[in-house]
Order: C-alpha cells, then sequence, then structure tokens
C-alpha cells in the first residue's frame, strides 16, 4: 500500500467525523487526479464499517460497494462475465446506479453500516446523476456514500449541497520524489521532468515514466514557446503520441500538456502569451473532459491537442490595439 503523505489532513478529519454525534451521509472526496483519494476511500469505508468483535474479511467487503467504468456494451459484459479482458464505458451509467440501489434495499452484511464509492463521480451520465440523487436526499439508514472527484464542479450543484467536502492537497516537489524513488517503476533518469510535469500529482509522474512521455513533454514546450505555426509540429507530436493511443495514454498527454502550459502561463511576462496560454490551457480542459463521453477520432484528437498547443505559441497570441 503507498504511503500518502497528503493523507494526514484528510484522516485527521474523517476520523473526527466518525466519532463525532452524528456522521454525515455524504462525502465529497476532492483533488486532482493522482492524489490516492480511491485508496484513501476504501480505507475509510473499512474503518467506518467495521465493529468491535465482528470478524472483517481482508480482502473484498461485502458492505463496500465500488462503482466505476462498467462494460461498454453487451460484447463487453459477455466478455467480463467470462472473466477476459473487455473495453470500458467512458461513463457510469444509470443501470449502474440503479442496480447498486437495488442492494440497498437489503441489510448490510456483517454489522449496521455500508459504504457506496463511486470513483470517478464527475463521470456519471445526466441520468446516473440524477438516480444518485434520489439516494443522497433519503439515504437508506446506515449507509454512507464517498464520491471521488477529480473536478468537484462537474457534479450537480444539488449533489455537491448534500454532501461534505474532503479536500486532498498536492504533493510537494519532495514527497513526489520520495515517493518516485520508491517506486521501481518510475526511476530513471526523468524523474526530474516527471515532477516537474506532475504538478503534485504522484498518479500523473507515474504515467510520465510509464508512458515514456519525456519527449512529448520537450515537443510541447517547443510549440509553446516557439514560432512555427505550420502543420509540421503538430504532425510530430501525433506521431509521437500515437495514431491508436488508448484513453488512458491520451488521458496522460492532456494533463502534461495542461501542466506545462500552466506552468509557462504563471512564469510568463509577456501579457498578450500569457493570455494565449491561458486560453489555451482552459481549451484543453474542456477537451480532457469531453474526451471520454464523445467519440473522438484518436487521430483528429491528438491534432486537436496540437492544434490548442500551437494557438499558445507567441506568434499567435493577441496582439493589442
Amino acid at each position: 500500500m503507498t504511503d500518502w503523505p497528503n493523507h494526514t489532513g484528510p484522516w485527521t478529519e474523517w476520523r473526527a467525523a466518525m466519532v463525532g454525534s452524528r456522521m454525515h451521509h455524504g462525502w465529497i472526496l476532492a483533488g486532482k487526479s493522482g492524489l490516492g483519494k480511491h485508496e484513501f476511500a476504501v480505507a475509510a469505508a473499512r474503518a467506518l464499517v467495521a465493529e468491535d468483535g465482528v470478524s472483517q474479511p481482508a480482502g473484498e467487503h461485502p458492505d463496500i460497494i465500488t462503482l466505476t467504468y462498467g462494460p461498454k456494451d453487451d460484447k463487453a459484459e459477455r466478455a467480463a462475465a467470462d472473466g477476459k479482458d473487455y473495453e470500458r464505458a467512458r461513463s457510469i451509467r444509470v443501470k449502474q446506479i440503479r442496480a447498486m440501489q437495488k442492494r440497498l434495499n437489503t441489510r448490510p452484511t456483517l454489522g449496521d453500516r455500508r459504504v457506496v464509492i463511486i470513483n470517478p463521480a464527475d463521470d456519471m451520465e445526466t441520468g446516473a446523476s440524477n438516480a444518485l440523487l434520489k439516494s443522497l436526499e433519503e439515504p437508506p439508514q446506515g449507509t454512507f456514500f464517498m464520491l471521488v472527484t477529480h473536478r468537484p464542479a462537474r457534479l450537480l450543484p444539488t449533489i455537491r449541497s448534500r454532501c461534505r467536502v474532503l479536500r486532498f492537497p498536492p504533493l510537494s516537489d519532495a514527497q513526489l520524489e520520495a515517493m518516485l524513488d520508491a517506486a521501481e517503476e518510475a526511476a530513471g533518469d526523468d524523474i526530474e521532468a516527471a515532477i516537474r510535469a506532475a504538478q503534485g500529482s504522484y498518479g500523473a509522474a507515474l504515467r510520465f515514466a510509464d508512458q515514456c512521455l519525456a519527449p512529448i513533454a520537450d515537443a510541447i514546450t517547443a510549440m509553446i514557446t516557439g514560432c512555427d505555426t505550420t502543420m509540421k509540429p503538430r504532425a510530430d507530436l501525433a506521431t509521437m503520441i500515437g495514431p491508436r493511443a488508448d484513453r488512458e495514454r491520451l488521458q496522460a498527454v492532456m494533463e502534461l500538456a495542461q501542466a506545462i502550459v500552466a506552468e509557462h502561463a504563471r512564469t510568463c511576462q509577456d501579457d498578450a502569451h500569457r493570455a494565449a496560454l491561458i486560453e489555451a490551457h482552459a481549451q484543453l480542459v474542456t477537451l480532457a473532459a469531453q474526451a471520454p463521453h464523445h467519440n473522438f477520432d484518436t487521430g483528429l484528437l491528438t491534432l486537436e491537442i496540437g492544434t490548442l498547443l500551437t494557438r499558445a505559441a507567441p506568434a499567435s497570441a493577441p496582439a493589442h490595439g
């Protein structure tokens, strides 16, 4: 299990709530991706459902329900049922919420409490969010909800209003370096580059190493600081990303692009260039939010990333006057 130095505050708040007179039934675990929020949710849920004198299973717990991306279609469902690899859906669907709600009609198995973890809750489709809202409004006795979210603003306001927010701070560079040094898969010469690109996210740093993103980071930096607005930098970037990149690689590239653009925007001294960087960052955030839910062609998506980065170059910044 990973030792998360940024979990001290959340654990203090969670444990204080557990011994309080009334534990809130809905929690939003908020923070950027890669901060260990799901690992925290599982450990916190186990602490909540445990009862003195009742043996708790070491593995999967019958009173902890976890919802995440399910099978994409009937074919994927059959593959999942057969224990085979399957393609996952791009969102958490309403039928998953309704199936969970049916389970809530029965009593917990080992004690008086049950926890539902939804990760990532900000990727619930609209129908799923509306269905979940009914459970949050009238939660079954002894049932608690933990919504892991990387972008809390994407949750329905009515869901946010019914939950208590537990915030997870980014990791410091020193904390990231210590965690990466301890991770065999992240060893190598790119740790310093991974830390710069990760912007406080251990998950992003691991993806940087696992996906070999150092050359892509250099290409992104060249695109937003250079003046070449031809198609060549975009085409080169698309080639490096790969014509058939999977969702994990595309997510890692978009996170990397956002981090690099944000870093340059903070240090840029030219007003026009900084404005272009800020606009590119906003559009990258929007594109990253849309990508899981839209049927984007991978090649076109990589070119769009390149186009947004090219627009942020100094030569393409809007002029004053």
